[in-house]
């Protein structure tokens, strides 16, 4: 394993036929890290919140009548998706004093594309990381093969002199193949688990607002 990555690392020095190939995978990598903390972060951490147990107690507040409290226990969660969207609705209801349905939903919609775009934005970028360091790996094994096979076909060239050009050729392609996958894979793990968080988030939010609203309407 030392060897190998001692191989990928050398890959990068300019006087390596295939080094733009690697730059341009680093690049991609560290964007993908970036992403990928900075997403993880903000679903797990900053938006995620125990449902049940928070609408348990946003639930007995309601019914109790005390909206006042409700709507504290929702500004104290600051930034968690589901009370942002409840937030909004406790107050509709609690400023105009009124339990109708259509303008709860309304009041409850606004919310919810407050929040979407903030727990969907830069997701996809993880995805197109993967499928794009895939594709400069690829390309970077084409290129490598290509020069690989032109030094066999190169005339006036020594059999060592052919052979050494070869396996540089061959190097250059496995280099940048084997970092496409290194990007790409994680790259991969990390979307499939935040879309997945984010999703489960989303459907959190529809069922206990659909809750609240029948609960404060009398539906």
């Amino acid at each position: 394993m030392p060897t190998v990555i001692s191989e990928v690392i050398k890959g990068f020095g300019t006087d390596q036929s295939g080094w733009l190939f690697m730059w341009i995978l680093l690049i991609f990598g560290i964007f993908m890290i970036a992403i990928a903390v900075e997403r993880i972060y903000y679903v797990i951490v900053r938006s995620n919140i125990n449902a049940p147990r928070f609408m348990s107690e946003i639930r007995k507040l309601v019914k109790a009548g005390d909206y006042k409290k409700a709507i504290a226990l929702c500004t104290a969660a600051k930034d968690k998706a589901l009370a942002q969207v409840i937030l909004a609705g406790l107050k509709k209801v609690y400023e105009t004093e009124t339990n109708d349905f259509r303008s709860l939903q309304n009041a409850v919609d606004e919310g919810t594309l407050e929040v979407l775009p903030k727990l969907q934005e830069r997701t996809n970028f993880l995805s197109m990381i993967a499928n794009v360091s895939t594709l400069v790996g690829l390309m970077g094994t084409i290129y490598g093969l290509i020069e690989a096979f032109r030094s066999v076909s190169a005339p006036g060239i020594d059999a060592t002199m052919k052979a050494l050009m070869l396996a540089r050729g061959i190097s250059v392609a496995m280099n940048t193949t084997f970092l496409g996958l290194l990007i790409a894979v994680p790259a991969i793990i990390a979307y499939t688990f935040v879309n997945n968080k984010t999703l489960k988030i989303i459907d959190e939010i529809d069922e206990h607002t659909v809750k609240l609203m029948n609960l404060i309407t009398g539906d």
